[in-house]
Order: structure tokens, then sequence, then C-alpha cells
């Protein structure tokens, strides 16, 4: 049984992550110790792993919650991680359309700002903002 510092240092997180975890009831002490310290077990820190490890696949904690959940259910089966899975990668894909559609709009921005000496109230990316900005307010009257 180690101590939350420990078990942080061993995690390569902080104490704090530790704790918020705690306050979402992803991860629980194993027991206190005499002095009252909170004292975690290698499935803390197994625990602690599994979750970092989801979130760099980009898995939110509450998602990160119901796999461990799914873990926890005995009828659960690894099509219903799968399905999660699959969930959450159409999810990244539609973000990676959406970055890579502003991308595409700044570097067009970019392309007509080609005057560095230009007067801000000439700024083709200031205008092009204002203009969309005057066409969303007209389009909702």
């Amino acid at each position: 049984m180690i101590t939350i510092g420990k078990l942080a240092a061993h995690a390569d997180v902080s104490t704090d992550t530790l704790r918020y975890y705690e306050r979402e009831r992803l991860l629980k002490p194993s027991g206190k110790s005499t002095g009252g310290y909170r004292l975690f077990d290698d499935e803390a820190l197994r625990r602690v792993r599994f979750i970092k490890q989801a979130q760099q696949c980009g898995f939110s904690l509450g998602e990160i919650r119901a796999l461990l959940l799914l873990r926890s259910r005995n009828s659960a089966c690894c099509s219903d991680v799968r399905k999660l899975a699959i969930e959450k990668k159409l999810q990244i894909e539609s973000k990676v359309r959406a970055m890579k559609a502003m991308s595409k709009t700044l570097d067009g921005l970019i392309a007509h700002c080609e005057d560095d000496a230009k007067p801000l109230d000439g700024c083709p990316i200031l205008a092009a903002f204002d203009d969309a900005n005057g066409a969303t307010a007209a389009n909702a009257r």
C-alpha cells in the first residue's frame, strides 16, 4: 500500500489529479494509514495508467467512467467496448474535418493579407471577420 504522493510519482501525475479522480469517483483509496493518510494498492496504479492512456486516445473522464463500468460488468463483452471506441473515433474524425476546414479558411485569409504595412482598417482578415458577422446578422433578421 502506498500514499497518494507515491501513487502520483509512480503514475507520473500530480496529487491534485488523483484527488480530482477521487472526487469524480474514478479512483478510491484501499484504506487509511494509522495517521489517517489515504492508501492505494497496485490496482489504483493500474487504474490511473488506464485513465491516462484512454485520455491520450481522446476519451473524456465521463467516457472513461463508462469504460471502467463496462469492465466491471460480467455481462459486458469486447463488442461493447469496441462500440464506444468506434463512436470516439467518429467524433475525432469529425473534429479533424472541422479543424482542416478552419485551417483552409485561415490559409485563404492569410493569402489575402500580403501587405504588412497596410493599416488595420484595411486588413483583409479583420474585414472578412466583420463581413462574416454582418452576413450572419443580416441572415438572422
